[in-house]
């Protein structure tokens, strides 16, 4: 058994050029396809699964399990369960990313920023 998803019959996120649930299709995983302006990211959130984001073109500045690390292009990011992550596009260029989802459907808990002492 196979499917081919056409372009037109793809579904378009808030942010991302393509938003994958596999269940539907009998898919083990979902995706994110996302081409973000820089600025352009999620906020603080997390899953119950693993997520693997591939970065394809541009930087993405990323805040996981409270540690900023910078992404660029060829890297590849492995988010475990239950961590806390969010990235946003920086540079000149748009970020390209795929941000795989261990799951054939999308489970995302939004996370409050930690406050800051001082």
């Amino acid at each position: 058994m196979f499917q081919i998803l056409k372009r037109c019959d793809q579904r378009k996120g808030s942010i991302a050029t393509v938003e994958f649930e596999g269940r539907p299709y009998g898919a083990g995983v979902s995706f994110f396809l996302g081409n973000l302006q820089p600025g352009q990211g999620p906020g603080l959130h997390q899953h119950p699964y693993p997520e693997t984001c591939i970065v394809l073109c541009g930087q993405a500045a990323m805040v996981v399990d409270g540690k900023e690390v910078a992404a660029c292009a060829g890297d590849i990011v492995i988010i475990g369960a239950d961590t806390p992550h969010r990235f946003t596009a920086i540079g000149a260029e748009r970020l390209d990313m795929v941000c795989i989802h261990a799951s054939d459907r999308f489970v995302i808990d939004r996370v409050s920023a930690p406050a800051m002492s001082g």
